[in-house]
């Protein structure tokens, strides 16, 4: 008995002391994370960004306006998707509208970009499903089509709520891809007719070792130190902490178009407020951006500390090195400094790796000599120059009253710009539906006849030299007639007054090529590639990559 009561007495003894050593634990752990982490040198050495990625979304849709070359929708999980949308929207009779050889159904594909805001335009890609009988899609007009992301969780298909409503016309890849694959009349794309439903947010994940509410503070003060703006009622940073572990980053107007470079220089910035360690900083950066191998990076750094770091960076476009130079006049673009304009467009025109981010940073800038600039970049040599050129004026908020541009029918723009530059004649595949006819050019030399995509046909007037009979024959419809000039432009107009789209003038444009009517160059989609890489030369100081090889005649998209 006497045993059995010390072994309990132990027993107890030994509870009471684990149960201290377990309270001095979590007191201690308590203390650790009361405890504010040390900040780091640069946010981007605390956080990892969210929301970066681009979201794929899709949906079903019908085509209709098609001349006998659609067909009944054969039966399969599309068919059954596109019905329960038509009920949903109470469309009368969609099983009947389905069967018609005027309509066809089709598959709808959009990615939703970082940053998207509800409203903005993305293009829509469209295929028809397998087995289909539909022969062609040229000429039709998507009805409104509803796309959602989806995603296969525990065997079956989980969708999200509608990312973009889209509708439109659509432009096949038969219209403008010489390739005589019968698969390319029954795809292609309905270009900016999709719009944004749910705006994209952006943020930063603190990692582990920093998540704490005094840490999440003091970084968003940093961001919203050098990144401000006002919003029609009150001014206020672009960041907001959320959680501890988390906050939430608004885009600044200036970086709208380079919404990756913004968060580059947001993680590029110090947590720190400036001080009298700042003018160290920026003297170690200034070394940094001399040597090619930390240039770029360095260049970020000084962006993120604003206006401080503009001598730093006027003295960095002052260097031969054509790198280093494009590095500097990148970060003062992006400050709206016009002393950045000139060495932009160096680069942009003779070092391809460079124009695209050139062009960017020029698009954004509000000096007026920025459109200048663009403007005089419509004249080189190299055509993708100058519709990068181009592209970047017309995306301005102030682009359009600088382009000579105007309506043709219904649902494309035609553009004649830089008229003392090369001739070209250039079509659009993103974005939107255009047609830029760049210099002068030659007015189209038909032989005998030109055979167009719905009934279209092109032939020399015999009275009147110099002039083109335009005319189109479809079944069920009154026959269209119209004499215009053979100039490009007018030839353009011509075929819109006689009922065609952008497609129709795009398949004619490019017919016209192939048989030697058309003398001038013909490039579809021409725009400067992202993610081009820069060589470096030893021997030349970094002298720049330009292809050797001449532009092809005829430029087209990579699918």
């Amino acid at each position: 008995m006497a045993v059995c009561v010390a072994l309990i007495a132990a027993g107890g003894c030994t509870s009471f002391w684990h149960g201290g050593a377990d309270e001095n634990d979590k007191d201690a752990r308590l203390r650790e994370l009361m405890k504010v982490p040390k900040p780091p040198d640069l946010i981007r050495d605390a956080s990892i960004v969210q929301g970066m990625n681009t979201i794929q979304v899709d949906g079903v849709a019908a085509i209709n306006g098609l001349a006998g070359t659609g067909a009944a929708a054969i039966p399969s999980v599309y068919r059954d998707q596109l019905l329960e949308e038509m009920r949903r929207h109470e469309v009368q009779d969609p099983n009947h509208f389905l069967e018609l050889n005027e309509t066809a159904l089709v598959r709808v594909r959009a990615y939703v970009p970082p940053g998207a805001r509800r409203g903005d335009p993305v293009d829509l890609k469209i295929s028809s499903p397998p087995r289909t009988e539909v022969t062609d899609l040229h000429g039709g007009w998507m009805l409104e089509s509803r796309l959602r992301h989806q995603q296969v969780l525990q065997s079956s298909v989980r969708q999200s709520e509608v990312m973009i409503v889209g509708t439109g016309p659509v432009l096949t890849r038969a219209d403008h891809d010489p390739a005589t694959d019968a698969a390319y009349r029954i795809e292609g794309r309905v270009l900016g007719g999709g719009r944004i439903q749910i705006s994209r947010k952006l943020g930063l994940i603190l990692r582990p070792e920093f998540q704490h509410v005094k840490m999440a503070s003091a970084i968003t003060d940093a961001i919203n130190r050098r990144f401000y703006f006002f919003d029609g009622t009150t001014r206020r940073g672009i960041a907001k902490a959320i959680e501890d572990d988390y906050i939430e980053i608004e885009v600044h107007p200036r970086y709208r178009d380079n919404i990756g470079r913004m968060m580059a220089v947001v993680r590029a910035m110090g947590v720190a407020p400036e001080s009298s360690a700042t003018q160290t900083r920026l003297v170690n950066l200034g070394k940094r951006l001399s040597e090619p191998a930390t240039s770029s990076d360095a260049a970020l750094q000084l962006e993120g500390l604003g206006d401080s770091a503009i001598p730093t960076l006027l003295q960095g476009i002052k260097s031969s090195n054509p790198e280093l130079r494009f590095y500097a006049a990148e970060a003062l673009a992006y400050l709206d400094r016009p002393e950045a304009i000139e060495p932009l467009i160096e680069s942009a025109v003779q070092t391809s790796a460079f124009r695209h981010p050139a062009l960017l940073a020029l698009q954004g800038m509000e000096q007026q000599l920025a459109i200048e600039g663009l403007a005089r970049m419509m004249n080189e040599s190299s055509l993708e120059t100058r519709y990068g050129a181009f592209c970047s004026i017309r995306r301005r908020p102030d682009g359009r009253q600088h382009l000579n541009g105007r309506v043709v029918g219904t649902t494309f723009r035609m553009y004649e710009v830089a008229p003392d530059g090369p001739a070209a004649v250039i079509v659009s595949l993103r974005e939107k539906p255009e047609i830029v006819l760049m210099g002068r050019p030659q007015a189209l030399k038909i032989g005998s006849f030109l055979m167009g995509p719905s009934g279209l046909i092109l032939k020399n007037d015999s009275e009147k030299p110099g002039y083109l009979r335009i005319s189109r024959f479809q079944a069920g419809q009154e026959d269209r007639l119209l004499i215009v000039p053979s100039s490009l432009a007018m030839v353009v107009e011509g075929i819109a007054e006689v009922g065609g789209g952008y497609g129709d003038v795009v398949a004619v444009l490019r017919e016209a090529k192939k048989k030697g009517f058309l003398v001038d160059q013909l490039a579809i989609d021409p725009l400067p590639q992202s993610m081009r890489t820069y060589f470096r030369d030893d021997h030349h100081d970094g002298a720049n990559e330009e292809d050797a090889a001449p532009e092809p005649d005829t430029a087209l998209p990579i699918e």
